[in-house]
């Protein structure tokens, strides 16, 4: 089973029509829905493999319907409740490209995960936006080595160069390089900006995360691999055709990844223990987790289970 730590929030997704006019009106249509990186993941993997998310909703009615809906998804959803529900405004352009103004409220509020939550769990998958924030932070980190020390696999995904600009890049780096997780996802101007992978080749810091995969989307160009050990290779993306929206996309690619990933682990393709994957079931859940975001990207809120 996989699992998903992070936040559960209300999206109120706004199209904008034309330029943003300031200090005036700008026509738009405006839409509410469920959202939160890790929500997002949950939901998009469900279907493809058994999936749980961990999290922290308000004591409100919006964190309840939120709760309901993903787990009409198929999710086994895990919950605390405090505080009030955490709100993104999300901006979307002509072009699809997104600018988000998050609230998060009760999402940083997890102060623990009982150890039911993580029973049957064989891979924890964390955002890195439940690292910046307090208790969730603390927790956050807390099971993943739990996770781990029970014999599963771990990852993580960088989030946006913002959240790790306000975060710090050193004390990512650093929390990264101590978790050790088995994967680390990250777009081309996030891995950059760690110093993990520059110009296709890896950076500087690379040699610091000596265990974990590298896994680095570019948009509509090739993703690159970085195994350690072995030389990074890429992974092409199939071309799609009208895109209305970026939201979500980052989250289809990693809930097609892990859920290949994890299906190799359930065959025997992959050994059933924490360590670098093979390069054949990597280039199979690259092109899964390609597959899941452009079903997203043509359809935003589309299910990311194969045919």
């Amino acid at each position: 089973m996989l699992g998903v730590l992070g936040d559960l929030v209300e999206d109120v997704v706004v199209w904008v029509a034309g330029p943003l006019r300031h200090g005036t009106d700008s026509a738009a249509r405006v839409f509410r829905q469920r959202g939160g990186s890790a929500a997002n993941v949950a939901a998009f993997a469900a279907g493809q493999c058994p999936v749980r998310f961990l999290g922290c909703v308000g004591d409100d009615p919006a964190g309840g319907g939120l709760a309901a809906e993903l787990a009409g998804h198929g999710v086994d959803v895990r919950v605390a409740h405090r505080g009030r529900t955490g709100s993104i405004v999300v901006l979307i352009d002509d072009e699809g490209e997104r600018t988000m103004l998050p609230d998060r409220g009760a999402a940083t509020l997890l102060e623990t995960v009982p150890d039911s939550w993580l029973d049957g769990l064989t891979h924890l998958h964390v955002p890195a936006y439940s690292f910046d924030g307090e208790p969730v932070g603390t927790t956050a980190v807390d099971a993943l080595r739990r996770v781990r020390s029970a014999g599963g696999t771990t990852s993580l995904d960088a989030s946006s160069t913002g959240m790790l600009e306000g975060f710090g890049r050193e004390r990512f780096l650093a929390l990264a390089e101590e978790l050790a997780p088995t994967l680390l996802f990250a777009n081309r101007s996030e891995s950059a900006y760690l110093g993990l992978l520059v110009d296709g080749r890896p950076g500087p810091e690379r040699a610091r995360l000596a265990a974990t995969t590298v896994v680095t989307k570019s948009g509509a160009e090739a993703t690159t691999i970085d195994v350690p050990g072995e030389s990074p290779f890429t992974v092409p993306v199939p071309p799609v055709g009208e895109v209305r929206d970026l939201t979500g996309a980052g989250d289809a690619f990693a809930a097609g990844f892990l859920a290949a990933f994890l299906d190799a682990r359930l065959t025997g393709a992959e050994p059933g223990v924490p360590g670098a994957p093979g390069v054949p079931v990597l280039r199979e859940a690259a092109a899964r987790g390609h597959r899941c975001a452009a079903r997203v990207l043509a359809s935003p809120g589309a299910s990311c289970a194969e045919d």
